[in-house]
């Protein structure tokens, strides 16, 4: 079949959320750009390590010639985010195919926090500037006591700025810097009665050492107490 005289025309669709653009010509399946991200978010644990992965797609006859991820773009113009210099000595791109790329981010910051995109470029055009990425939420831990008056029994909350994508999570409660107890509950219950000054803080299975700062019930005048970071 002969298409050099064939018209090729440009139209942009939206397939399950996936934005895809399509040469459509006499070839069927063979004309397909995209990115499909793994996540179309992430939350992640302050001080920890992240992957943010995609798939793509191009033509059999592009040779791709760079890759790379961003995260700020103004009309159309990006910055590697290997040359940025808020992620130096913590980032990484890595590799399993010809035909996905991974971004990964170590020692994690809040200032992370922000929408990741992949683009790829080839000897016949650049892709994957406009279109959704993968937002990446850094939170970190806070332990919360309630009831906030005078009570006897107390009930600690491990929270998090966002849900964290972290599975199923085992929760780890610590006092006066010792293991106390493990749960699939972020909440535990105590006793001030039985605890007077005792200090608490929480953390995840997986990143024991990526604690909540302490909370200490100074239960003899119903004060709270902040310390510092175990």
């Amino acid at each position: 079949m002969n298409l050099s005289n064939t018209s090729i025309t440009l139209s942009l669709i939206m397939v399950s959320g996936i934005d895809q653009l399509h040469f459509v010509s006499g070839v069927v399946g063979e004309s397909c750009m995209n990115v499909t991200y793994t996540h179309q978010s992430i939350c992640a644990l302050k001080g920890s390590t992240v992957d943010i992965s995609c798939f793509y797609t191009h033509p059999r006859w592009h040779n791709v010639t760079e890759v790379s991820w961003f995260n700020k773009w103004e009309s159309g113009v990006t910055k590697d985010l290997s040359l940025n210099p808020e992620y130096a000595d913590r980032l990484e791109y890595h590799r399993q195919t010809d035909k996905d790329s991974t971004l990964r981010i170590t020692d994690l910051r809040e200032s992370d926090s922000t929408e990741y995109k992949f683009r790829f470029t080839s000897d016949e055009a650049r892709w994957g500037y406009s279109f959704p990425g993968t937002t990446l939420s850094v939170t970190g831990f806070q332990v919360e006591v309630t009831p906030k008056w005078s009570s006897e029994l107390k009930t600690l909350s491990c929270i998090t700025t966002c849900t964290l994508s972290n599975p199923n999570p085992i929760y780890i409660w610590y006092k006066n810097g010792q293991h106390l107890d493990e749960s699939t509950s972020p909440q535990y219950k105590y006793s001030v009665s039985n605890d007077y000054d005792a200090s608490y803080s929480c953390a995840v299975k997986g990143h024991e050492d990526l604690h909540s700062p302490a909370v200490c019930e100074c239960s003899l005048n119903t004060l709270y107490c902040v310390l510092v970071s175990l």
